[in-house]
């Protein structure tokens, strides 16, 4: 049986590489949510491809908005695909240290008192 932090290291390890690969591998075409608001907005048909110039619109006047550091998982055009990689592997990091955070922090908290 594989202790604790080999379990975790594997972990890593095998999320890191199905994002590599999915880098490759993803659809450039949107789908989900963002092709129904493209839909929606009147810029692409439910069967059609995505233009290259579409773009969503957000009403943000008064609302709360933000823009990310990492838009559709790349560092931008210019990179291509090593800024999506670069990307992916931030991001999983970022996810997995903020998960053990937390898991930390509920192992402290939980602890019972003598």
């Amino acid at each position: 049986m594989m202790d604790n932090k080999t379990f975790i290291i594997a972990g890593i390890i095998v999320a890191l590489l199905i994002g590599a690969v999915a880098v490759f591998l993803a659809s450039g075409d949107p789908d989900g949510l963002e092709s129904t608001a493209l839909v929606v907005q009147g810029q692409k048909t439910i069967t059609g491809d995505t233009p290259a110039d579409a773009e969503i619109h957000e009403e943000t006047a008064g609302r709360f908005s933000y823009s990310s550091p990492m838009p559709d998982y790349s560092l931008g055009e210019s990179l291509g695909p090593a800024g999506g990689l670069v990307a992916i592997i931030v991001g999983t990091l970022l996810a997995f240290l903020v998960v053990l955070g937390l898991a930390y922090g509920l192992k402290i908290t939980g602890k019972p008192t003598k």
